[in-house]
């Protein structure tokens, strides 16, 4: 089972590599896509994957969360994951932008971003269908975070994590910084 988790999360990184310089649709701006080489990312680390219950919250708040360009956007605080990582407690809100729909979305800073990763913050979006596991444990997988959009170009609009959701502990997993010239 370890290898199957692994394998995927490879094959999704090869993928987005392929999608990033090949499609039009891309993030990376045209005058970058030429050169463009794929992704930095931490090597996959099992220490950073949880298969975690949500305390999901009797009192499901609605959340305005900022954007990079100075909008905002609103939220519904779901529920919560507890874990322990590095040695420090940890607490992270998942969200969704719909009440209806099933996924869940963790935004997240932590004591990389800025340096190794992407200084607004890392997403993880959590689908029933593939983070859930028989018990109905969610699967937390920090090999799985990725920058959003607006780490690649300032022409999109990308929420910011909310300041509950900054983490002191250093997640040295997922997608590092983009730098288009290394």
């Amino acid at each position: 089972m370890a290898t199957d988790w692994r394998a995927a999360v490879e094959q999704r990184r090869e993928q987005k590599d392929r999608y990033f310089g090949e499609n039009p649709r891309s993030p990376i701006p045209d005058d970058q896509r030429a050169s463009f080489d794929g992704l930095r990312y931490f090597p996959l680390d099992e220490q950073y994957r949880f298969e975690l219950p949500l305390d999901e919250h009797d009192d499901k708040e609605r959340l305005t969360v900022a954007t990079s360009t100075d909008g905002e956007q609103e939220y519904v605080r779901w529920g919560e994951f507890r874990f322990t990582v590095n040695g420090a407690e940890a607490t992270l809100q998942a969200y969704k932008s719909d009440p209806d729909e099933d996924r869940l979305w963790v935004p997240f800073r932590d004591a990389t971003s800025g340096d190794e990763t992407y200084g607004a913050g890392r997403y993880l979006d959590l689908e029933p269908e593939t983070h859930r596991t028989s018990d109905g444990d969610w699967i937390l997988d920090f090999n799985e975070a990725y920058n959003p959009t607006c780490a690649y170009s300032d022409r999109y609009e990308c929420p910011l994590p909310p300041m509950e959701n900054w983490l002191d502990v250093a997640i040295e997993a997922g997608e590092k910084t983009y730098w288009p010239d290394e």
